[in-house]
């Protein structure tokens, strides 16, 4: 039904809609400036109660947002939904999702591609995959909800890499020149429990006391640390594999002992970290320049433990599960190529059955 004036010679919407249980409705809403605004109103009430595929980018990706809301983590939501208003809604917002075909997707992609900041460096293929995803995250649930009759980024392809490529670690060595020129006490804490454990950092700054066995010499990882709109946020881990409980050396719990005497804080449920991811990478990477070795992420250190288990020939099973992977196979996708010279020892063990 066409929009209509009133006595009062604004402009009213009224028309039909079916519910998605088949139930025949009327909305009626009045007091619009213009029978263009009216149009709107009822083009987009449609789009959130008819499945259709004539609705804007921007609405879609509000449904979408709502859809997922309450099915993922918190911190999930807020980093897919900052990656939607900063890096696609800018180039799809106004676009009917029926209209974006899988050229203008490539050319989104090329975009990316091409993208080079003020040192020159363009994004990393991990973060490339994910904008790529996200954005077909999106049109495949216009395809499952609004009739869109197929997902234009299939055809267009994917860019990125899943994985970050060639991995970088630091031998003992290495980090033993690291460690011994670190003074602060929480720095110096913080990087032998990466290197030695192989924690995530985010799992590392959600540890309370009570995380910490003292007698046991043991470390429980039951939950993560992030900060998203300068909100702190502690959440479950990553995945149901990540709750364990971690062994550690008496070293490491020696180093932990002398740093809970030295802070104020000492309550069960305090955070033994108060430093921010930033200040960790920030600090690394001076003190690596500082004793002139390679410089590498701060989850690097977590691969370093994992080199340094492979190489002391510690099981893969074991592996996995102190490292806090759902699956076996992650572990071995991950560091498949640390096993790259084992079929040398494998064949002279069984030449050696002979």
């Amino acid at each position: 039904m066409p929009a209509t004036k009133d006595k009062n010679g604004t402009w009213v919407s009224r028309f039909y809609y079916t519910t998605y249980t088949g139930e025949k409705k009327q909305s009626f809403k009045r007091g619009f400036k213009t029978k263009k605004e009216a149009l709107e109103y009822e083009r987009e009430f449609l789009s959130t109660k008819n499945f259709t595929s004539d609705i804007t980018f921007r609405k879609l990706a509000e449904l979408y947002l709502n859809d997922i809301k309450n099915r993922i983590k918190e911190t999930t939501f807020l980093s897919k939904q900052g990656i939607i208003e900063d890096k696609i809604l800018p180039i799809f917002a106004d676009k009917y999702i029926e209209e974006i075909t899988p050229v203008i997707v490539r050319q989104f992609q090329n975009e990316l591609l091409s993208y080079k900041n003020k040192d020159g460096m363009g994004y990393k293929p991990t973060y490339l995959k994910l904008l790529n995803s996200c954005l077909s995250a999106i049109l495949n649930f216009a395809v499952k909800f609004h009739n869109l009759n197929s997902n234009p980024c299939i055809k267009a392809g994917t860019i990125g890499k899943r994985s970050a490529g060639e991995m970088h670690i630091w031998t003992v060595d290495e980090f033993n020149k690291f460690i011994n020129i670190v003074s602060d006490p929480e720095l110096y804490v913080a990087y032998n429990l990466l290197f030695w454990t192989g924690m995530r950092i985010g799992e590392m700054l959600a540890l309370t006391y009570d995380d910490v066995d003292f007698d046991k010499n043991t470390i429980r990882i039951n939950k993560t640390y992030t900060k998203k709109n300068g909100r702190i946020l502690i959440t479950t881990p990553k995945t149901s594999g990540s709750k364990r409980v971690i062994a550690v050396t008496e070293d490491v719990i020696k180093i932990m002992k002398e740093y809970r005497s030295k802070i104020y804080a000492n309550e069960s449920s305090d955070r033994l970290f108060s430093y921010h991811v930033e200040h960790y990478r920030k600090k690394m990477k001076e003190y690596a320049k500082s004793v002139n070795i390679k410089k590498i992420r701060v989850h690097d250190l977590r691969h370093s433990h994992a080199s340094l288990l492979i190489h002391l020939g510690v099981n893969p099973v074991a592996i996995s599960k102190r490292l806090g992977h759902e699956r076996l196979d992650t572990t071995l996708n991950t560091y498949s190529h640390l096993y790259a010279d084992s079929n040398d020892e494998l064949m002279k063990k069984l030449e050696s059955l002979k």
